[in-house]
């Protein structure tokens, strides 16, 4: 293939997770009963502050990727959890961009503000103790007759929670938020409390989707995020974010002993020759680690064996063109 480098993964074993995303049954809600509650709940940030972690931490696995890289997120993620008789609806969104005015920025930016105008309840989500021009353009957006949640998160960060206090105060003079929560998203205690919290602002009414589900995306879809965040784990900062994944492929059939065998080949987009030799890495080894690892991560996710083709190749300026930008599969 012309212009593109390739590397493949595959297993012979997969690794079976406790619960499973069935892509097929997506969309199918559960007969409505007296006394189900269920909400939408739009979870929004800047960029980088820690939305898709608690999404992950919300739903019970994995469905949103996680980077250390800010602008991870580009694409509206709902996460579902239903618990007794309540089903909460989750919608990680992008960071709201201020910089670079690009067709991929407004798009992203556009995602965003359809989240927040439509939902029962808004999780604001800041880190503990600070507050940036980023966070103050994100506020900005929020409806002040929506409930909105100041979620403080990362209070693991902060060394003396006493010293908190007066910025919890100066907040609430920012918005009047409904409830202030402070808390980690990688404490269970804290995502439990949550939940309750949550709870509350929910109508009664049919949930939405199957007990059973746990997002209204694609396999399809979570393998071109699954890639595509083990793509910016293993480039760090060296690799613009404007690098994208797309999947060319996708084929399920029944493997050996009546396993499902999940073929998918995979293009990751980059800007420039010298970001794709960045992606292959020294005799191919980054873009066989990045494959490797995804390849495990899919099988664990889709419960399934995997076998991963991945190219690279180079489309120039693509995040300033709004006819590929939609073609990638952007709003």
């Amino acid at each position: 293939m012309k212009n593109a480098t390739k590397t493949v993964a595959s297993s012979e074993d997969s690794t079976r997770a406790t619960s499973s995303i069935d892509a097929k049954n997506l969309g199918v809600a559960s007969a409505g009963a007296a006394g189900q509650h269920c909400g939408l709940i739009a979870i929004v940030g800047k960029p980088n502050v820690g939305k898709s972690t608690l999404l992950n931490a919300l739903v019970g696995q994995k469905i949103s990727i996680t980077s250390n890289k800010a602008q991870t997120t580009r694409h509206r993620i709902t996460g579902i959890r239903t618990r007794g008789a309540t089903q909460f609806v989750f919608a990680d969104t992008p960071g709201f961009q201020t910089r670079h005015n690009t067709a991929l920025n407004k798009s992203l930016n556009k995602t965003v503000l359809g989240a927040v105008s439509d939902v029962d309840l808004i999780l604001f989500v800041v880190e503990a103790g600070s507050f940036t021009l980023a966070d103050a353009k994100v506020l900005s957006l929020l409806k002040q007759d929506i409930p909105t949640l100041l979620i403080a998160n990362k209070l693991d960060n902060i060394h003396r929670r006493a010293e908190i206090a007066p910025w919890l105060k100066s907040m609430q003079e920012r918005h009047p938020f409904t409830e202030f929560v402070p808390m980690s998203a990688k404490s269970a205690k804290d995502v439990e409390r949550l939940f309750g919290i949550c709870e509350k602002y929910l109508p009664e009414q049919a949930w939405m989707y199957a007990e059973d589900e746990l997002t209204d995306r694609s396999e399809k879809f979570l393998a071109s995020e699954t890639v595509r965040e083990k793509l910016f784990r293993f480039t760090g900062d060296e690799l613009p974010y404007t690098s994208t994944v797309i999947i060319d492929k996708f084929e399920e059939e029944m493997g050996k002993n009546h396993s499902r065998l999940v073929k998918i080949a995979a293009t990751i987009v980059v800007e420039r020759e010298g970001h794709k030799a960045m992606v292959i890495g020294e005799k191919g080894e980054r873009l066989k680690r990045i494959g490797t690892e995804a390849r495990q991560e899919l099988e664990k996710l889709m419960e399934a064996k995997v076998f991963l083709e991945l190219w690279v190749k180079v489309r120039s300026g693509w995040a300033d063109d709004e006819a590929r930008v939609r073609s990638f599969g952007y709003e």
